[in-house]
């Protein structure tokens, strides 16, 4: 991407900003942001909060609004169960979220990073404001840093970390609440420490993997663990939107001077101060280009502007847009590239609309008994044995019965097999399949078998009917 034309320092692109020459850690203290950017982060941030610490305990049609129980493979989905049968709605759905992450990414660059991902939102918006509120902002955290054990490091140090703690438990609790339930969740807090050991030891262990997170990895995971930024080089194009300092405009670099006339003087409109730097939650320097480690979280646009404002300089020195509108000074504009991934996803999105929206509440596995033959019965009438599996998706109890849909026939339940499905349950059992000689079509004879609920037809099976010869 863009880098200044005078600086010859090329050994950014060789490492890492967390980390030295010898392979040492590089601690980032940064420096505590504002601006308009800001300020729409933290209302996106805390709702986003909100919805996530919300999730487990609203309700829709009495069920969550939101479950991934990986235990009893149970989904819930805006109100809606999910169960394996629906894998393939499951498979479309990541497909689609890849998909779009891409085309987000190939025209706004890691938007998502900045603004959406849960690790940007707790660090920046809730760990980070705690360490600043314990702390104070960079340079009191630097001196900290550098400080011996004392009592004042070591009441910072530990109101801080048993903030995290409290902060990260919770956290833990309502990650357990998206996999077990709300409901599980309480009980498992009301009732007795030593009826629920295994439990607690395994909230305890997540608990100490966020706090570790936050406490300790921090923004590694953006730059070692997610593979997102390593991404950026096959997705991005010179086309895409992200955070970019205009070099155009900026260079030459050069201090700033009450009175002076910058363009005269051979300057541009950079003053060099770093504030973009030392806001950077990442430790990069945006005027080198977009780099592996930038997440796109505006700080450094808002640190620019603010510079910009107190020296009587023209905002948008570092801004939202793509290197081909920084070279050539046009707007953005959509590429080919980018309609065909809309399409793309449109059409994925158009399927996976449609095949939610014909899912059916009851799905029906229908088997002939192995090993078993026709069975021939009075007044010319052949029966079969079959095996059958009915899955209710809903949270709703209901009878149910089954008809031959194109074929005079009737069906008749085994012994103890109930047509009465439980909620959220699984009613296996047996049936008989009878049709006339006249039915018959020879040997097999396809059948359609429909399932019933107070009349109106909630799912069918193609099966086949063996009979003699005709």
């Amino acid at each position: 991407m863009s880098q200044n034309s005078t600086n010859t320092d090329q050994s950014y692109r060789d490492k890492i900003a967390t980390v030295d020459g010898s392979g040492k850690r590089l601690w980032i203290f940064p420096k505590k942001p504002f601006g308009k950017f800001y300020n729409w982060r933290k209302i996106t941030s805390y709702f986003l909060i909100a919805i996530l610490l919300g999730g487990p305990f609203i309700t829709v049609q009495g069920q969550p609004l939101l479950m991934l129980n990986i235990l009893e493979r149970k989904f819930v989905i805006f109100g809606k169960i999910f169960w394996p049968q629906d894998i393939h709605l499951f498979a479309l759905l990541v497909i689609t979220g890849v998909v779009f992450i891409i085309l987000f990414t190939v025209i706004f660059g890691r938007l998502f990073c900045g603004w959406v991902c849960p690790q940007t939102i707790f660090m920046e918006m809730l760990f980070r404001r705690i360490e600043y509120w314990f702390e104070g902002d960079w340079k009191h955290q630097q001196k900290l840093s550098k400080m011996p054990w004392n009592f004042e490091k070591i009441r910072k140090r530990g109101g801080k970390w048993l903030a995290f703690w409290v902060v990260s438990f919770v956290i833990a609790n309502v990650f357990l609440a998206y996999i077990i339930g709300s409901k599980s969740l309480i009980s498992i807090i009301t009732d007795p420490i030593s009826a629920h050991i295994g439990g607690l030891s395994s909230l305890m262990i997540f608990t100490t993997i966020f706090f570790l997170v936050f406490a300790w990895f921090r923004e590694q995971v953006c730059t070692v663990v997610c593979p997102y930024g390593r991404l950026q080089g096959v997705l991005l194009d010179r086309n895409s939107v992200v955070v970019a300092y205009d070099h155009k405009r900026g260079e030459s670099r050069g201090k700033y001077r009450k009175g002076e006339d910058r363009t005269s003087n051979g300057k541009g409109d950079c003053i060099d101060c770093s504030q973009c730097v030392h806001v950077c939650p990442t430790g990069i320097d945006i005027r080198n280009g977009t780099q592996l480690e930038c997440v796109n979280c505006t700080a450094c646009i808002d640190a620019c502007d603010f510079m910009m404002e107190k020296t009587g300089l023209e905002k948008g020195l570092i801004r939202y847009a793509s290197e081909n509108q920084i070279e050539t000074g046009t707007k953005f504009q959509f590429t080919t590239r980018m309609i065909a991934s809309s399409a793309v996803l449109g059409i994925l999105m158009v399927i996976f609309t449609v095949l939610l929206i014909t899912r059916t509440d009851v799905e029906l596995s229908l088997l002939r008994a192995p090993g078993m033959l026709y069975q021939e019965k009075s007044d010319n009438h052949y029966s079969n044995l079959y095996t059958f599996k009915l899955i209710n998706k809903t949270n709703k109890d209901f009878d149910v019965t089954f008809k031959v849909e194109n074929k005079i026939g009737e069906v008749e339940l085994v012994g103890d097999s109930l047509s009465h499905i439980k909620r959220e349950a699984i009613s296996e059992g047996a049936l008989f399949i009878l049709l006339k000689n006249t039915e018959l079509e020879g040997k097999k004879t396809p059948l359609v078998i429909g399932v019933y609920k107070d009349e109106k037809r909630i799912d069918k099976i193609k099966t086949t009917f063996i009979g003699p010869k005709i």
